[in-house]
């Protein structure tokens, strides 16, 4: 979207690629891509194409981590983009020079500079990782190291920590292993794919516009007649209001926690050799846990200070400019409940304007003095759970409405993609 972006301009550019072709996280065989398997889009593919570029009418509702892959290399082509894409080339860091230039150090050896850099390297890469205290005589893994449910067979296997990935892995342990288990701190909101025969978010988009007050009493009677209590899966009741947390796109794990073929257990406490020992004094015999535990949120090639960190997660202006270095920004290092393709393209516009600004422009002026003046609220006074996981976490609508209006004080024309 960027590199799209970039090439409605005049400005020259270069994309450094460390895998050997385009596709990011989606690209089950580049190394560290946390994708497995079965992994399938948590938003439906209605909702989740690039502007200008729909998901194929063929894909299924919610499309495969293959398809996906597929359709962002036709989308590269559809644009010519790998042109300015240089691949098999890391980035190991990124420098300020004294005169305000990015000298770039590649893997490669050689070393680059650039008036402007923009930091689109992923938030899925770099594994949280969890310990617990005792010894383990079984195997610890976090979950970006699997790939395939056979992994599970003649196994009896402990997946920590209910995200969708956590939940996604939690099922197909289920199905292949001797006996699966999920641990989790807290309890959540469990959303099921499909309402009446409708992806979950078109069934929001086509529906009826209610304040945020009432949409939630709707949700919440709506979930609780689909999915009942959750206290009786052996899962703790939500602590906190639907939409307070990301949603767990996943009802599935109900029907293994219904049928016995999953088994929910608390946090855990301990490891006592060949068991797990839970916050409610219970114990288990397990051979394999996986800590789906989430990711750093890191640009592992800048140096430590360039951004303020806060909860493992960058602090910058819009989630996308740093307000220290006024020829920084990221794309990707921002959250929300909504399919993220056609807000990133959002994103990149205003980032594309930044960068290709004449120096001592209107347009430089403008951002530069809103990055060092500007603090909106980018939730809207919505409330979030206090967790790392929620650091960077914005309310969708509040956050678009933002956008449009910096982009009407920098005097960003209404564009149209090809």
């Amino acid at each position: 979207m960027l590199a799209r972006r970039l090439r409605q301009t005049s400005a020259a550019f270069q994309v450094y690629e460390r895998n050997a072709d385009v596709g990011g996280i989606w690209d089950i065989d580049a190394s560290g891509s946390p994708v497995y398997e079965t992994a399938h889009f948590i938003s439906s593919r209605t909702m989740s194409g690039i502007p200008g570029f729909p998901m194929p009418d063929h894909y299924p509702d919610y499309p495969n981590h293959q398809q996906l892959l597929d359709y962002i290399r036709a989308f590269a082509d559809e644009f010519d983009l790998r042109g300015n894409v240089r691949f098999n080339t890391a980035v190991n860091r990124a420098a300020l020079t004294p005169d305000g230039l990015w000298e770039l150090q590649m893997g490669t050896g050689e070393t680059q500079l650039c008036r402007y850099l923009i930091c689109a390297n992923g938030v899925t890469w770099e594994p949280h990782f969890v310990s617990w205290p005792g010894q383990f005589n079984g195997e610890v893994r976090h979950s970006v190291t699997y790939r395939s449910p056979g992994e599970f067979a003649g196994k009896r296997v402990l997946v920590v920590g209910a995200g969708n990935s956590g939940a996604d892995i939690a099922c197909d342990a289920s199905v292949s292993a001797d006996q699966a288990f999920l641990s989790v701190r807290r309890g959540y909101h469990f959303i099921p794919k499909f309402i009446i025969g409708k992806p979950s978010d078109v069934f929001a988009e086509e529906g009826p516009k209610l304040p945020h007050w009432l949409e939630i009493r709707v949700f919440q009677v709506l979930l609780r007649m689909v999915n009942g209590d959750l206290r009786r899966y052996g899962l703790p009741k939500p602590d906190h209001k639907l939409f307070e947390s990301h949603p767990l796109m996943n009802s599935q794990i109900l029907h293994y926690l219904g049928h016995g073929d999953c088994i929910a257990k608390p946090d855990v406490e301990r490891f006592d050799g060949h068991e797990v020992v839970f916050a409610d004094g219970s114990r288990e015999q397990i051979d394999v846990v996986i800590a789906a535990t989430g990711y750093q949120h890191s640009i592992p090639f800048l140096d430590d200070g360039v951004l303020e960190i806060r909860g493992g997660r960058p602090v910058l202006y819009l989630g996308m400019f740093a307000r220290s270095c006024p020829n920084l920004a990221a794309l990707g290092f921002i959250e929300f409940a909504s399919a993220a393709y056609d807000n990133f393209d959002k994103m990149a516009e205003l980032i594309v304007a930044d960068a290709t600004a004449p120096e001592g422009s209107t347009v430089a002026q403008t951002f530069r003095d809103l990055k060092s003046n500007h603090n909106p609220d980018l939730r809207g006074g919505r409330r979030y759970i206090d967790t790392d996981r929620h650091a960077n976490y914005v309310e969708v609508k509040t956050y678009l409405k933002l956008l449009d209006k910096v982009k009407k004080k920098i005097g960003l024309p209404e564009g149209t993609l090809p």
